[in-house]
């Protein structure tokens, strides 16, 4: 799926879509849902089973209880992410892939406000974690994030696990962005 940034208005109070001429229905009918529990980490044990490790540079173009936008860059791909309210642990994602120049782009309409961070994949009882090791004023917060296919569904914590944050917005990153040092994690 690509996106068509030529068309895509951003702005802090407003968010349009222009559609393309050629509809995709299959875009029309299908809403992406994203369903995840957070937690803090509570040690490095993770380090040791490690499967990949991406570097991750993110900002936040518009912010509301209605939607978040993001642009991601990675070192090899840029993505902009529409995320809407959700209810329990649901909400709906939408996530397009742009060129790597319009995301550096982007992400400089971010004002400033930049997580940085390195996410570990750590695999753990068939379930793909991802651990997010915080750096700049965030140094020193990690966080563990699994997406699940349904909210009844059930997992075994890793060791590395510590706290759930799931639904405490403090932990959001976009609320992390307007930071200048990291959350309490008592």
């Amino acid at each position: 799926m690509t996106l068509d940034v030529r068309r895509l208005t951003l702005d802090v109070r407003h968010l349009t879509w222009q559609k393309p001429e050629t509809q995709n229905p299959k875009l029309e009918t299908n809403m992406a849902t994203e369903i995840e529990h957070k937690y803090l980490v509570k040690n490095d044990s993770f380090l040791n089973r490690t499967e990949q490790v991406i570097h991750i540079r993110q900002g936040y173009l518009s912010h509301s209880r209605q939607c978040t936008v993001r642009v991601r860059v990675t070192d090899q791909h840029a993505y902009v992410t529409i995320k809407g309210h959700g209810n329990g642990l649901s909400r709906p994602e939408f996530e397009y892939e742009i060129p790597l120049s319009d995301g550096e782009q982007l992400l400089s309409m971010s004002q400033n406000r930049i997580v940085v961070k390195d996410r570990h994949i750590v695999t753990d009882h068939g379930n793909r974690w991802e651990v997010d090791v915080y750096h700049g004023v965030l140094e020193g917060l990690m966080t563990a994030e699994l997406e699940v296919p349904s909210e009844e569904y059930t997992y075994p914590l890793p060791d590395f696990v510590g706290r759930d944050v799931t639904g405490d917005s403090s932990y959001s990153n976009a609320s992390l962005s307007r930071l200048d040092s990291p959350p309490a994690q008592a």
